[in-house]
């Protein structure tokens, strides 16, 4: 009885406009907003609401509260629920807990299975300390940053040199701390490099991974247990209105303060007092140029090199999209065709869509696959993995979604990734 009651609940949410406030805990609603590509998409972001990485035609996606409707109507932008997920009943985990909200893994089991497969596989596999979580920098608890460097092993591998012997790719999850299918991702791909037909790859190759980017935020996001906290930025601030911290997507020296950020420190897209200001950005973009040759000349149109080596891969979620460079712009980078086609590749195996941010969803300055391709001329891509909707779609699939659904599509493009980082260009 209490499940048909819930059911007939949300069929009544989806059939009427956006809710009125009220008290008490309140439910987080996903809601369609009309919002065309250009300048009504790119007004929705200036005005600092939670845009997620998901179209519809002309409609865009908001995750709010019930006031977030009537805000938005003031603002002129009409909205119906489109999704609803009851109020936070908080299960807290325990600090012994490995895993939460039915199987995904807590930090410590995250950086505890990198330590695992370095000491089970010493000829593959190198644990990397690249720097500290705000929270750590602040004597507030907080994490190490850690990357996993992957291969067989030679002289001059993993080290921390533009000029190691082998192309590179970096894969990194949860940048975006509340986007757990990736930090999954990352783990799997972990266990299938070192124990499958992928090893064979690594003669010749090294991948690195960076399953959680942003440990503070991910820290957050379990601390619900049951109930995760949608916590998408790091730790780095206050705010009463909204969730403390910096967008680290949007905090990137890549035409950092421009279309898509905001300067709200309550905003999800709050891009931070200065560009490059927060911990975890300066340490990923000191580890990149210890990884890569800088081979692309400075200007947004000119070309990297032919002999450019490597790629990387920052994994979000969701809308099931392949994004590349420029993101802050619809204008061609120098490498354009090339570019579009390793991401062709990549969606063709999977079943996502292709494009430049503005070509497929909206316009957004400060990323982080910006900067590396900005500063480097290294191919880089975002993956939105996951469907909009469905059991497996959204935030929060359960657990047997990875395994069943994601994994699935994910691991073919990685080894697409695999082969194009020898010779991108």
């Amino acid at each position: 009885m209490r499940t048909a009651v819930a059911l007939f609940a949300c069929l009544a949410l989806l059939l009427s406009p956006a809710p009125a406030p009220a008290e008490g805990p309140q439910a987080t609603y996903v809601l369609r907003v009309p919002a065309p590509k250009g300048d009504s998409a790119q007004r929705l972001l200036r005005l600092g609401y939670d845009v997620l990485e998901q179209r519809d035609g002309d409609d865009l996606f908001v995750v709010g509260d019930p006031r977030t409707s009537q805000k938005l109507r003031a603002d002129g932008f009409p909205s119906t629920v489109e999704t609803a997920m009851p109020p936070s009943q908080r299960s807290p985990r325990s600090l012994a807990d490995t895993t939460y909200y039915g199987g995904y893994r807590t930090i410590t089991a995250q950086f505890a299975h990198l330590d695992e497969v370095a000491q089970a596989h010493p000829d593959l596999a190198t644990v990397v300390d690249y720097g500290d979580s705000w929270r750590k920098t602040q004597g507030g608890g907080g994490h190490d940053l850690k990357a996993l460097c992957i291969t067989r092993k030679s002289a001059g591998d993993c080290a921390l040199s533009p000029t190691a012997p082998k192309p590179r790719l970096f894969v990194m999850g949860q940048l975006h701390a509340r986007e757990i299918t990736t930090g999954d991702m990352a783990w799997r791909f972990i266990d299938d490099l070192v124990g499958s037909d992928l090893t064979a790859m690594l003669s010749d190759l090294e991948v690195w991974v960076v399953p959680i980017a942003n440990p503070d935020g991910v820290e957050i996001v379990e601390s619900g247990g049951d109930s995760p906290v949608l916590q998408r930025k790091n730790a780095n601030g206050t705010c009463t209105s909204g969730s403390r911290g910096v967008d680290l997507n949007r905090n990137a020296g890549s035409h950092w303060g421009e279309v898509g950020s905001s300067t709200n420190k309550c905003s999800e897209t709050y891009r931070g007092t200065r560009a490059d200001s927060e911990v975890e950005v300066q340490a990923l973009e000191s580890l990149w140029r210890k990884l890569y040759r800088d081979t692309r000349a400075p200007g947004d149109t000119a070309a990297a090199s032919a002999d450019t080596t490597g790629a990387v891969i920052s994994m979000h979620s969701y809308g099931d999209y392949v994004l590349f460079p420029w993101g802050w712009s619809t204008q061609k980078t120098g490498n354009d065709a090339a570019l579009r086609k390793m991401a062709d590749e990549q969606a063709a195996l999977s079943g996502f869509t292709a494009g430049q941010p503005g070509e497929v969803l909206y316009n957004a300055s400060g990323a982080t696959d910006d900067w590396v391709y900005d500063d480097l001329g290294v191919p880089s891509f975002v993956w939105e993995i996951g469907a909009s909707s469905g059991r497996c779609g959204g935030f929060l699939p359960p657990f047997s979604c990875q395994k069943d659904v994601h994994w699935p599509k994910v691991r073919p493009m990685f080894v697409s990734a695999m082969k194009a980082a020898k010779q991108p260009y």
